[in-house]
């Protein structure tokens, strides 16, 4: 009797601990599984721009890129016309999980500050150290801030060319601009500088600037080729005078909360179809912004080149002021950039 009531304890102790084994490893796998179930999930990208603009031809390549490579089992949905609200809104809805992608440019520096620094007019000698910037260790520490404290990952930056001025008068020097009415984004680190160059900096959302040109409310505004042609400023304006005061970019940004809940397999597509898309939107950019010029002068507007040495001068005066209330180390690491 001893024997068999042994025996019985031995086997229903080895059904409980396989039981254990079977329940632990149910959980492990629901923990970590992400979609490896299979079920189809939409992601939600957003932007600010019109179906027409660039950025949503890239969105598109994006989405495309990301289907193709996960075998259709993410699928990327996109709303422009800040169908998801506007960049600050979508800023919130990625650190909150409510919004995937986002692609957001200047609004960023108010959920990591060190951003700020890539907003000053004339912080970059050129184009070519703008992007060493941008896709060098400097980009990655703003990248690793930006999710460390704000918990969005930054998957990559898309560039949208130089910031330019029109006006209804021709600009040729810093003169030019003392006292002019100036429509700004609403960025602290562009307000402070164009005071400092002179003008009248007005903080005004973009979409209210046309009216506000049309109106006479502000004289001026800036913004990169793409972005003045898209928003059909040359019927409002006479003259662009090509400053190059900012090399801009765009960041497509993702929800981390979103990314942990993929595979391994589904970061790696989404990282590649990133990069696919940066490429595509980056050639874009450049065969556009010239065509897009061209047809403004067509249109009648009229292309002035100043002397921006003197405008770059007046800029700096403010820049490691500013800098050092924000991220004096990231932009001593740009200004030394080589």
């Amino acid at each position: 009797m001893k024997k068999i009531l042994l025996v019985l304890t031995l086997i229903a102790g080895m059904l409980v601990f396989a039981g254990c084994g079977s329940d632990s490893g149910k959980d492990n796998t629901k923990a970590n599984s992400g979609t490896a179930d299979g079920k189809q999930i939409t992601l939600k990208l957003g932007h600010i721009q019109s179906e027409n603009d660039l950025w949503q031809k890239g969105a598109e390549k994006f989405a495309e890129e990301v289907e193709k490579r996960t075998n259709g089992q993410v699928k990327v949905k996109i709303y422009p016309n800040s169908t998801l609200g506007g960049d600050r809104d979508m800023a919130e809805g990625l650190q909150m999980g409510s919004v995937d992608f986002a692609l957001i440019a200047g609004v960023l520096g108010n959920f990591e500050p060190s951003f700020q620094i890539l907003e000053l007019p004339y912080l970059f000698r050129d184009e070519e150290h703008f992007k060493k910037a941008i896709y060098g260790p400097v980009g990655q520490e703003l990248n690793d801030r930006l999710l460390k404290n704000a918990n969005i990952r930054n998957l990559a930056y898309w560039e949208r060319g130089p910031r330019e001025l029109t006006s209804n008068k021709p600009i040729n020097s810093l003169k030019d601009i003392q006292g002019l009415k100036l429509r700004v984004p609403e960025i602290p680190a562009m307000v402070e500088t164009w005071k400092a160059m002179g003008a009248n900096p007005t903080p005004m959302a973009w979409g209210e600037v046309y009216t506000g040109l049309q109106q006479n409310v502000i004289e001026a505004q800036e913004n990169p080729i793409p972005f003045i042609y898209g928003g059909r400023i040359y019927e409002v304006q006479k003259y662009i005078a090509m400053t190059h005061h900012k090399y801009e970019y765009v960041t497509m940004s993702m929800s981390n909360k979103t990314w942990e809940k993929l595979t391994p397999e589904q970061q790696k597509a989404i990282q590649e179809a990133a990069k696919v898309a940066t490429d595509y939107e980056n050639n874009l950019v450049k065969q556009e912004t010239e065509k897009e010029l061209k047809e403004m002068e067509a249109k009648g507007m009229k292309v002035t080149n100043p002397n921006i040495e003197e405008f770059a001068a007046a800029a700096k005066t403010v820049h490691k002021k500013f800098a050092d209330k924000v991220a004096p180390d990231i932009y001593q690491k740009i200004v030394e950039l080589k």
